[in-house]
């Protein structure tokens, strides 16, 4: 029997991943955890989403998924140590490390940017990742709080959505940046109108098909 592979996130953003992860991996079987009832995680207690994260991944693995993607950034920031201590023998897979390792290798010097919810903004995960490995690489951030309920209630590619993106975009700290990580699985499905509120080339990186690339590699390694 081929198990599936269990991926959740607070709401509709981490169907980004589940597509990518679907189309990287066609013959798999995906069970995927929307967690509408608190969503969003971005203004929620590291204990908090430390405590879904736990239940969801528990009822998982109760419909015996044998690799579980944390498909949140929020989640993936505050409950990816939590879930490998409390799970170990089970593939954990988060989205901010392979994002991360896919920027090392394609920039060493300039300027990445990173929006978020407030949740993965405070932990600071990326800059110190980033910087750990290449303390060369500048990497402002910012929360964009309004962003991921405005995608859940069906905003984007229009008005509204475009006048929000261009009030987060604008920060001056954004200014000559060579990339822009979209840190929220929910975000890919802004990416056009990101990549519109620039007037020059900015490499705009969303997660979804970096960590899909990454969960077949990971699960080619470990199950054959």
């Amino acid at each position: 029997m081929n198990k599936p592979i269990g991926i959740f996130d607070s709401g509709i953003g981490g169907l980004t991943v589940a597509k990518a992860i679907a189309d990287a991996l066609p013959n798999e079987t995906i069970i995927y955890f929307g967690d509408t009832a608190h969503l969003p995680y971005g203004d929620k207690s590291k204990e908090s989403i430390i405590g879904y994260s736990k239940r969801i991944t528990t009822f998982l693995l109760a419909k015996e998924c044998k690799a579980i993607v944390i498909a949140c950034n929020t989640a993936s920031a505050h409950a990816y140590a939590e879930l490998k201590t409390e799970f170990p023998n089970v593939p954990i897979i988060n989205v901010i490390d392979p994002t991360v390792d896919y920027c090392l290798s394609k920039y060493q010097t300039g300027k990445i940017g990173i929006i978020a919810t407030r949740g993965t903004i405070k932990s600071r995960i990326y800059p110190r990742k980033i910087n750990k490995k290449n303390p060369n690489l500048e990497v402002p951030q910012a929360a964009t709080p309004l962003l991921a309920p405005m995608i859940e209630e069906g905003f984007f590619n229009n008005n509204i959505s475009k006048t929000i993106i261009n009030s987060y975009l604008s920060n001056k700290n954004f200014d000559d940046i060579d990339a822009l990580i979209l840190a929220c699985t929910h975000y890919p499905l802004i990416k056009k109108e990101v990549i519109a509120f620039f007037k020059r080339p900015v490499d705009v990186i969303d997660s979804a098909t970096v960590v899909a690339e990454y969960t077949k590699k990971m699960l080619n390694a470990l199950l054959g």
